[in-house]
C-alpha cells in the first residue's frame, strides 16, 4: 500500500467479519508420542502374588507436532508439558520458527519433547486417522467447514489459499491472482517487510507485511478468527482485502498504491 495518503480513516464502518474455525474451534490441534511404551519387569512363576513395581520416570520422547490457527509455543509447551516451557521449545525450533517466536504459522512443523506418552498416543492416532466427511445439517444441505479442516503450505502460496477460504466464508472478494498481483509489488512476499520512509512512516504508522498495511488500517479492517499480528501472512492479507473491498469493491480493482 505505498503511497501519500494510503490507508485513510475508514468513511465507513469496517466490515464485520467473524471467521469460525470449524473442527478446530480457535483451539490448538494437539498431536500424539508415537510409539511411546513401558518395560515392566518379568514376573517370577513362584512369586504368590504380584508385585507392585515403581516405574521409572519416562525420559522425553520427541514427536512432530504440526502448527495449527490459534497455535502458540506457550499453549504447545503447556500441552506437552515440555521441560523449560515454550522457551526450551523455541530453542528447538529456532530454525524452523525464525527469530520472531510469537508468529509461528499454520503448517509449520516443530519437533516437541515430552513425557506425556499415553496423550501423545491418542493424539497420534487421531492426527493420522483420514478425516471424516462433514454432517449435513437439517435440510441435508453440507455446510463448508472445509477452510479450518484442510492443512495450508507455510509458503506465499499456502497463505493465499488459506486467506481466500476465510474470504469465501465471509463474504470478502477477490481472486488468487488479484491478491499475488499486489503482493508481489508491495512486499515481493516478505511476510516481515516494513516500510521506514514513506509518509505513513514519518507520521509513526509504517506500513507492513505481505500487502504493507499500516497499524490503524489492519486494527479497522481485522477480520475476526486472525491474528492480531499484522505481520501474520494470512490476518494480513484478509485484513487488506478487507479493506481493499471496501474501498475499491475488490482487491482485484487494485493495481498500484491504494
Amino acid at each position: 500500500m505505498a503511497g501519500r495518503g494510503k490507508h485513510r480513516r475508514p468513511r465507513t464502518n469496517p466490515l464485520t467479519r467473524g471467521f469460525i474455525a470449524a473442527g478446530t474451534g480457535g483451539a490448538a490441534l494437539t498431536l500424539p508420542l508415537l510409539g511411546a511404551t513401558h518395560a515392566s519387569a518379568a514376573e517370577p512363576q513362584s512369586a504368590p502374588a504380584a508385585q507392585s513395581v515403581p516405574q521409572a520416570a519416562q525420559p522425553a520422547k520427541s514427536l512432530t507436532y504440526t502448527v495449527v490457527k490459534g497455535d502458540s509455543l506457550a499453549r504447545i509447551a503447556d500441552r506437552y508439558d515440555v521441560s523449560g516451557g515454550w522457551k526450551q521449545l523455541y530453542k528447538d525450533n529456532r530454525t524452523a520458527v525464525g527469530d520472531n517466536p510469537k508468529l509461528i504459522h499454520p503448517g509449520l512443523k516443530l519437533t516437541v519433547k515430552t513425557t506425556k506418552t499415553s496423550a501423545a498416543k491418542k493424539t497420534a492416532t487421531q492426527s493420522s486417522a483420514p478425516a471424516k466427511p462433514a454432517a449435513k445439517p437439517a435440510g441435508g444441505v453440507a455446510q463448508a467447514t472445509q477452510a479450518s479442516a484442510k492443512t495450508y503450505a507455510d509458503n506465499l502460496d499456502g497463505w493465499i489459499r488459506e486467506s481466500l477460504d476465510i474470504m469465501a466464508q465471509k463474504g470478502i472478494p477477490g481472486s488468487y491472482d488479484g491478491i499475488y498481483r499486489n503482493i508481489m509489488r508491495e512486499s515481493s512476499g516478505n511476510p516481515q517487510a516494513i516500510n521506514n520512509w514513506d509518509s505513513n512512516a514519518v507520521a509513526g504508522t509504517p506500513s507492513k507485511g505481505l500487502l504493507q498495511v499500516i497499524d490503524p488500517t489492519f486494527a479497522a479492517y481485522h477480520v475476526a478468527g486472525t491474528s492480531f499480528d499484522p505481520y501474520d501472512p494470512v490476518a494480513n492479507i484478509t485484513a487488506a482485502c478487507n479493506y481493499a473491498a471496501d474501498r475499491y469493491g475488490s482487491i482485484d480493482n487494485v493495481n498500484g498504491p491504494y
